[in-house]
């Protein structure tokens, strides 16, 4: 009876192809991937603000500590950075949270403080563009959290979890939370018109 070669090669590799060996660095740069998305989007919101700020100035001053608080909190939260190699830190990624929603907040209380423009063309647009960014936020977020969770169960699980362990020294990621008081809850914006 003859017993067909299989080389010593093509055994390991099938037996390493099942260990994560690919797919855990694969899950792992999805996750920075996809932080990589949220900070773009975080970025985008920033680069809007400013645009916002000038027109709110050009149509009055009468709310100057709100624009104020507005542009130190965009300052602050453009101080604040969590890198890849950070993800696996909660304290970090909650600093960054606790950043992006202070100026979530401040740009709530412009927007209540402002009633007023809401008529005119241009602060419309870019409130409009704001409310695009923040939906394009909480979807970066969402999609960095699903694949946090993606790799950290790849990481976790068999056969996956011995080469993760075994040749990457794999940790889990940090996923994405409000750390903002409140943040679960929606605001109650009131433009002064109700009845």
């Amino acid at each position: 009876m003859h017993r067909p070669f299989v080389p010593v090669a093509a055994v390991l590799a099938l037996s390493l192809a099942g260990c994560g060996v690919n797919s855990v660095p694969t899950a792992e740069e999805n996750a920075k991937a996809r932080w990589a998305d949220v900070q773009n989007e975080y970025q985008r919101r920033a680069d809007l603000i400013p645009n916002l700020v000038a027109t709110v100035k050009a149509a009055g001053a009468q709310e100057k500590a709100i624009l104020v608080e507005v542009t130190q909190a965009r300052a602050s939260a453009s101080q604040v950075r969590v890198s890849p190699d950070q993800l696996g830190d909660p304290a970090q990624v909650a600093q960054f949270a606790r950043a992006q929603g202070a100026v979530t907040m401040s740009l709530q209380r412009l927007q209540e403080a402002y009633p007023e423009l809401r008529s005119q063309g241009n602060y419309t647009t870019l409130m409009s563009q704001l409310e695009g960014a923040e939906n394009r936020i909480t979807i970066a977020r969402r999609d960095y959290n699903q694949a946090v969770q993606d790799y950290n169960t790849r990481i976790r699980t068999f056969p996956d979890a011995i080469g993760a362990r075994i040749f990457y020294g794999a940790k889990p990621l940090t996923p994405f939370e409000a750390v903002t008081p409140g943040a679960e809850t929606a605001p109650i914006v009131n433009f002064g018109n109700a009845s």
